[in-house]
């Protein structure tokens, strides 16, 4: 066993896929998500034993410590976290335009890709000060949406993902004393949840290939693709990397 690797958002989509890989790679899991039931049907899939289903509202500071309060009491520290949980907001399918962007909606976005990667991140930093682990490690997860300024994206969302790939620097240079590399995934676009809520269901299939055409690899991406990028920088063979950002956009963004 690894060690225990928790997961926001884990119980579909991208969160589910990469619970998955590691569970294959041989750690323990915890998947965390808004609902109990969804994180349960997601430890269901998993291959192996000791996994773990955890409710958690990341934009909430007691429900963050509560989380991390229970899982460490029933299955020891956490050796690495992976903020995965995030919110896209859609109008009809289409993103909110600057001029009709509530308050609200910002503020939502931002607390739970922000505030939530925050709250995480300080939970597990104040518990690893307290009980060092070996080979400790973070994962946040950004959007090419934050490199290149969004197609389907609104501007709350953009900024909120952009405010993670500062915020993951800062985290890696605090946490190096320790001996934990904090390092982002940033992905491009993805067969997911997230973005089918871009597209109705009577277009999607002709919108997806249209998209999947503007990528240069000729495919939108799958989970497993972010799941690998997450696996290797869990590895010993990523223990020299801290503070980057991979992206996983199959060439849709190229510095």
């Amino acid at each position: 066993m690894l060690g225990l690797a928790l997961i926001t958002g884990g119980g579909r989509g991208i969160g589910l896929g990469i619970a998955k890989r590691l569970a294959s790679d041989g750690w323990k899991v915890a998947i965390a998500d808004l609902t109990l039931e969804q994180a349960e049907a997601g430890v269901a899939e998993l291959a192996g034993t000791g996994h773990s289903a955890w409710q958690v509202d990341v934009s909430s500071e007691s429900s963050v410590e509560n989380l991390f309060d229970g899982l460490e009491a029933s299955h020891g520290p956490v050796t690495a976290l992976v903020c995965n949980a995030g919110l896209l907001i859609m109008v009809n399918n289409e993103r909110p335009p600057l001029v009709d962007l509530t308050v609200d909606d910002w503020n939502k976005t931002h607390a739970v890709n922000a505030l939530g990667t925050f709250l995480c991140c300080r939970a597990y930093a104040r518990r690893r000060h307290k009980v060092p682990v070996a080979n400790g490690r973070v994962v946040t997860t950004s959007s090419v949406a934050a490199e290149l300024g969004g197609y389907r994206s609104s501007s709350s969302y953009i900024s909120s993902k952009s405010a993670v790939l500062g915020f993951t620097k800062a985290v890696a240079r605090e946490l190096a004393p320790l001996g934990i590399t904090v390092n982002c995934v940033a992905p491009g676009v993805i067969d997911a949840p997230m973005l089918h809520i871009t597209s109705t269901e009577e277009n999607r299939a002709a919108s997806f290939e249209k998209l999947s055409q503007s990528v240069p690899l000729g495919r939108l991406g799958r989970p497993d693709d972010l799941a690998g990028a997450v696996s290797f920088l869990l590895s010993p063979d990523a223990s020299y990397i801290t503070g980057a950002t991979i992206d996983v956009n199959g060439g849709y963004r190229m510095a």
